[in-house]
């Protein structure tokens, strides 16, 4: 895949690296992500994978842009108010870097459009704002053997990890699910969304930034990452700690005795992106 002298010149700094270079460039320009959600989190994964060169990025998102949004979802201006979130994110990806192909959905991704979403991708980064939606992505990333990577906000903590479940590790043993940290959703209403307890908005750029750089590692194929650690961000007192998790026997997976095998679960609830 050749590069033209001026995606030579855009991406210098990529190449020049030693854990990069050109042949991570390829696979970069060469990569497909899907992204869920341009809200806050979105946001800065979105303009970060399109600045290094990702060549194929598919948004799904339903939402519209309103000036509450724009404290912290900083791909969308002021003038966006009121357009679609896809379109905005578009135009700005664009104009950020015209090398690189954006594909939007304007849809929720469901139960019935999620395995063909994904299977499309190399990997997904998933940036909602909802455990249903959090659980049916990351249930259909195990099932059709695609990578994630998870992010999530609260009002000054977030978390980041990566879930290659479909894998296993340098052990041999499986790799772990998202369930095998969070086995269940909570309970409906124990938490509450940002519109009630509010956030602080660069914090979204932080999470959003590492959930960037763990699908760019997931691409070009170098360092640790972050395969059954949960890094936790805490905006208060400015610590990054990281949590070791492991593949749990008994998680509906791929557990011992794995009881899903499909998304029909999801279908008794609807899952929305913001």
């Amino acid at each position: 895949m050749l590069f033209s002298a001026e995606e030579i010149e855009r991406y210098a700094r990529h190449i020049v690296l030693h854990d990069v270079g050109g042949p991570g460039q390829q696979k970069l320009k060469a990569g497909r992500v899907l992204v869920i959600g341009a809200g806050g989190l979105g946001a800065p994964v979105l303009l970060y994978l399109a600045a290094a060169g990702v060549g194929r990025l598919e948004l799904v998102e339903d939402d519209e842009v309103s000036l509450s949004n724009l404290q912290r979802q900083v791909i969308h201006r002021t003038q966006d108010i009121g357009r679609a979130k896809t379109d905005s994110a578009r135009d700005a990806v664009a104009a950020l870097n015209p090398h690189v192909e954006m594909v939007t959905h304007q849809t929720r991704i469901t139960a019935d459009n999620a395995m063909e979403l994904i299977g499309n991708v190399d990997v997904v980064v998933d940036g909602s704002d909802n455990f249903t939606t959090r659980f049916l992505v990351s249930d259909a990333c195990v099932l059709a053997g695609k990578p994630l990577v998870a992010a999530a906000l609260g009002t000054f903590d977030a978390t980041v990890t990566t879930v290659r479940a479909h894998e296993r590790g340098a052990d041999g043993g499986l790799n772990p699910t998202y369930r095998c940290l969070f086995p269940e959703p909570p309970p409906p209403g124990t938490v509450p969304p940002c519109s009630e307890a509010g956030i602080i908005g660069a914090l979204a750029g932080i999470a959003g930034s590492i959930a960037a750089l763990e699908a760019i590692r997931v691409l070009v194929g170098f360092g640790e990452g972050l395969v059954g650690r949960l890094l936790m961000i805490d905006a208060r007192s400015m610590r990054f700690e990281t949590l070791s998790y492991g593949w749990d026997p008994d998680n509906p997976l791929t557990g011992e005795a794995p009881t899903i095998r499909d998304l029909s679960a999801h279908r008794q609830a609807g899952a929305s992106p913001a």
